[in-house]
């Protein structure tokens, strides 16, 4: 079996294959203190709690965008299942050209879903990404991977709205029912949720302008289903599909 590993700013998230068949998945908190033991034993706890043996696990593939942790993922993998992780990066064959300059600057993950989404759904493609930050990833009819749009996640606005606004408060991120909100509250939800969702299919429209009308459009991320809710142009959501690229990569090794 296959464990891969996708480690983000905010979240981490696990997937162990059979084959093809994704077993299980796990989300977790990104925690750059977090030692190589900790993140050894909780991994043996969730393979316990998941009725898995962990010695069945035969090889580990690993995205990560936080640099910090690469040496704790791959030490954790060596100890506790000895292994040797393989690393996605811009130099890994992965059967799609890179055309972003420099190319070691787009992140382990924007490559990943970039792969997964032209197998699972053809191309041109156009992949969001709600994470920290929110990335358009844009894959070409023939199958490159022409660069996107990178702009902050929702929660940064959030967060950066409440820390700079003396009398606003912290609010939950939803879907409110009206626009118009009649509280504080209200007023600010509509904001955060609407004005996103207006970002959005805005860079949605202008990326659709320059690869094609036929270009699709899959989302994936933490808040991916939220968000998509309210777009016209999002047209799959696709919880999975990062955990899907590494293993379509480490496949191809």
């Amino acid at each position: 079996m296959l464990l891969v590993i996708d480690v983000g700013n905010t979240n981490t998230s696990l997937g162990v294959y059979d084959g093809e068949r994704l077993v299980t998945h796990w989300r977790l908190t990104t925690a750059r203190a977090r030692t190589v033991d900790e993140y050894g034993v909780l991994s043996r706890n969730l393979f316990a709690l998941a009725g898995l043996d962990f010695t069945e696990i035969n090889a580990v593939a690993a995205a990560s965008v936080v640099p910090q942790l690469n040496f704790t993922v791959k030490r954790m993998s060596e100890t506790y299942f000895n292994l040797s992780p393989l690393f996605i990066d811009h130099t890994t064959s992965t059967g799609m050209e890179i055309l972003y300059q420099p190319p070691s600057d787009v992140g382990a993950d924007r490559i990943v879903d970039a792969v997964a989404a032209r197998h699972k759904y053809g191309s041109p493609v156009i992949v969001v990404d709600f994470g920290t930050a929110t990335t358009f990833n844009a894959i070409s009819a023939e199958g490159k991977y022409l660069g996107g749009v990178i702009t902050p996640g929702i929660q940064i606005s959030s967060d950066a709205l409440f820390e700079r606004a003396a009398r606003l408060p912290r609010v939950e991120i939803k879907r409110p029912q009206v626009v118009i909100g009649a509280s504080t509250m209200g007023a600010i939800q509509s904001g955060l949720y609407y004005g996103y969702v207006g970002l959005v299919d805005g860079i949605l429209r202008r990326m659709r302008e320059e690869l094609g009308d036929e270009t699709r459009v899959v989302s994936t991320g933490g808040l991916a289903s939220l968000i998509a809710t309210g777009s016209e142009l999002i047209e799959t959501v696709d919880d999975t599909l990062t955990l899907e690229g590494l293993r379509l990569i480490y496949e191809k090794q």
